[in-house]
């Protein structure tokens, strides 16, 4: 199970209109992008995704 419901206070400019980890990350990735590499890396090849603020841009993005 991955938490990803963030606000990110820190990232206000950044988050405003998603949650933390919908922000995109060097061009093309989402900051949820390097958890989930790490689970397939890692052998993980179901997870839940646990979504609360703003979900719609990283719920699109997941599928």
């Amino acid at each position: 199970m991955i938490l990803a419901g963030g606000e990110g206070t820190r990232l206000t400019v950044l988050s405003e209109e998603r949650a933390k980890p919908a922000v995109p990350f060097a061009g093309k990735f989402r900051i949820i992008d390097f958890t989930l590499s790490n689970c397939v890396n890692s052998g993980i090849y179901t997870v839940g995704v646990l979504t609360q603020y703003r979900p719609h841009s990283l719920n699109d993005h997941i599928g």
